[in-house]
């Protein structure tokens, strides 16, 4: 057998039988065929690569030349087809990734190799990418590994590297995109949620102003509560003036992020709340609603028991002018309900925060209330402290038909060293906001690809079964976490300020909270997962990304079952992307339709049960959006919220196919896109 084997790059790697073997593998189950074989196969390959290579070292080319014709010299002509268009396709891909400029040293897709030039690639003065994608994870694992030499002289960082590199490399687990853009670099900002105190002054808010727009030129994004600003019309004394209220000033904060993109990579993200008690409220429910304003926020309302209570029994509600601390008006709980449902229902805004469900799992209530949460909601915070995350690849934890608990394990311990260790290597645009993450230490590890995993579990999504195995899956990940930080404790001492934190009565832990699920956007394309918790979205789709660029997305796991299936087809493949959905399409068996239900084709109850199942083992929140039909009507909206608010959830968000001029994922057959503009 050769000893080594010549890359495209011009590299000379060891020679892998294993690599020959899972290639056959693939072809065989590709067209149904005997998938034993593939070993016999392979071993047959590697003797004719001998004859026909000699003492030289083969090329790639040469062994995928081998593999043909021994596939078509054993009768697996089929096979060989399948392999010779997946050669065929992957040619295409290189040349497409050689377009764009990436020089792809990971075998990405070519939607991962656009996500990454645009965004997360070191370029020189000249725009010219300057690494590899391999060479960006090399970069952050160095430096995320520097942190250990801070708790022992003696610890070996190239261990650590290496962990990290192939923790990252294999896709099992990507840390949020500042890391990835900023790590090693002279930016060095690392986190991803920040969370800014908005005073009733001038001062305190434009100083929040220039705080967000620090943040925002380093990667991050802002929240903000706006509930301690004096209403519309309020005397301001200073000047015998009257004040102009917390929704013109967000207007002021909109402005100034519209014009600073987040490390030239990223446009600025905030959150925007205001308590439901605020004397404005009813001009902060619809102040998106027409799509004119607020483009950088999204919003929601911070309700609180009380609230909830009032409506449920039909009672009204006091506005209190936060200045004076002094009723201002009454009105029916139920007419506030029924302005943020209909404004929900027009333009997906607002959603709701249940802000004392939050506080009842506020892990650090000695040092204060929480407010506001980070841009997406999963991750609420007190005043100036921000949050790294990270999210464990859920679609490669499958190992015959079984979540792989030995691997997945070994992941989210090393991800837990990860994120703690970017808490100290990583620069901070301030420092109340350095003195707030390091008293505190906060890390949110979360999931992606929940979708892809289910269907390898063989279990739909909309089902009792897939809310139990949520449920099993987040409570080990969150038990999991807790205690590497508790081993991480035991060798670099808790968080400082654990004695005023829920933990105080037990072992110190290394981090107040461990777990967040973030939505996962563009780390999701990069790893080739579905993003967060949701479901499938469509099985042909177009991502609107990264300021006008659109990635037609197709959902291979489908074409894989229906290939082993054996109703693959041209004329099916196309009817799918037309449609997105194969609930209506008699070709495919029941039981995989069932498999492979979309957004769309679950009931709007399934997306907040799931929400709610993993929120009950997550220390932060769970960002999930209940995406509704076109044909949704505003009693389903104040269906979900409702129920999200029984089922103990944290926050809750809609959004309704259509409802602003511009989204993120749209049908395939509404887009004439192509893959990378």
């Amino acid at each position: 057998m050769p000893k080594e084997i010549c890359k495209r790059d011009g590299r000379v790697v060891p020679f892998d039988t294993g690599k020959i073997r899972a290639a056959i593998e693939k072809a065989l189950k590709a067209v149904s065929g005997d998938a034993s074989a593939a070993k016999s196969l392979a071993d047959s390959t590697v003797k004719l690569v001998e004859q026909n290579t000699g003492t030289e070292t083969p090329t790639v080319e040469c062994v995928q030349d081998a593999v043909e014709k021994t596939l078509i010299a054993n009768g697996e002509a089929e096979a060989a087809k399948a392999y010779i268009l997946y050669r065929r396709e992957r040619a295409e891909v290189r040349a497409a990734k050689k377009l764009i400029g990436v020089s792809d040293d990971l075998k990405l897709s070519v939607n991962a190799a656009c996500v990454l030039e645009r965004r997360y690639l070191i370029k020189d003065d000249r725009g010219d990418i300057v690494e590899t994608p391999g060479e960006m994870f090399r970069r952050v694992a160095r430096a995320v590994a520097q942190a250990d030499v801070n708790y022992r002289s003696a610890a070996d960082t190239e261990k650590a590297e290496e962990e990290f590199y192939e923790l990252m490399t294999r896709f099992e687990f990507l840390p949020n995109s500042p890391t990835l853009m900023n790590a090693g670099t002279e930016m060095g900002q690392l986190s991803a949620c920040f969370v800014l105190p908005v005073e009733d002054s001038i001062e305190g808010i434009f100083r929040a102003v220039g705080e967000m727009a620090l943040i925002h030129q380093s990667g991050g994004g802002t929240g903000f509560s706006f509930s301690r600003l004096r209403p519309r019309g309020d005397m301001v004394r200073s000047t015998h003036g009257v004040a102009s209220g917390p929704v013109s000033f967000m207007s002021v904060f909109d402005s100034a992020t519209e014009v600073i993109k987040q490390g030239g990579r990223r446009r600025g993200a905030n959150m925007g709340l205001l308590h439901v008690s605020h004397p404005d409220i009813m001009e902060f429910i619809t102040s998106k609603v027409g799509g004119g304003g607020l483009r950088n926020f999204n919003i929601s309302v911070a309700v609180d028991d009380a609230f909830m209570e009032a409506l449920a029994g039909g009672n009204d509600y006091e506005l209190v002018n936060p200045r004076s601390g002094e009723a201002t008006a009454v009105t029916k709980a139920a007419d506030i309900f029924s302005a943020i449902v209909t404004a929900a229902w027009q333009c997906a805004d607002p959603g709701l925060v249940f802000i004392d469900e939050i506080n009842r799992h506020n892990q650090t209530p000695g040092l204060g209330k929480i407010e506001a949460t980070n841009p997406c909601g999963e991750q609420p915070l007190l005043p100036y402290e921000s949050c790294n995350l990270g999210s464990v690849n859920l679609s490669l934890m499958v190992r015959d038909g079984k979540t792989d608990y030995e691997r997945l394990g070994r992941v989210i311990r090393s991800a837990a060293h990860f994120l703690d260790n970017v808490i100290d290597v990583g620069a901070f645009p301030l420092d109340e906001v350095r003195g707030a993450t390091r008293a505190n230490r906060k890390v949110g590890l979360g999931v992606m690809g929940w979708a892809e995993m289910l269907i390898q579990l063989g279990i739909p999504y909309d089902s009792e079964e897939a809310l139990e195995t949520a449920g099993e899956l987040m409570k080990f990940i969150t038990e999991t976490a807790r205690g590497a930080s508790a081993e991480l404790a035991r060798v670099r001492g808790g968080f400082p300020n654990f004695a005023r934190s829920v933990w105080a009565d037990g072992p110190p832990v290394r981090n107040a909270t461990v777990t967040s699920i973030a939505p996962t956007g563009t780390i999701s394309i990069i790893a080739g997962a579905s993003s967060g918790i949701e479901p499938l979205f469509s099985l042909a789709f177009s991502r609107n990304v990264l300021e006008g660029m659109h990635l037609r997305e197709h959902n291979r796991l489908f074409e894989d079952v229906a290939r082993a299936r054996g109703f693959y087809g041209s004329d099916l493949m196309l009817e799918v992307a037309q449609k997105g959905s194969v609930r209506d399409i008699a070709a495919v068996p029941e039981d995989v339709r069932r498999l492979f239900v979309t957004a769309f084709d679950i009931a709007p109850e399934w997306h907040v049960r799931m929400q709610a199942a993993f929120q009950k083992y997550t220390d932060n929140g769970v960002s999930k959006t209940v995406n509704l039909p076109r044909s949704a009507t505003q009693a389903d909206v104040r269906d979900i919220y409702l129920l999200a608010h029984k089922l103990r959830c944290k926050g809750i968000t809609v959004y309704r196919y259509g409802s602003k001029p511009e989204q993120v994922l749209t049908m395939e057959r509404e887009t004439a896109c192509v893959e990378c503009e």
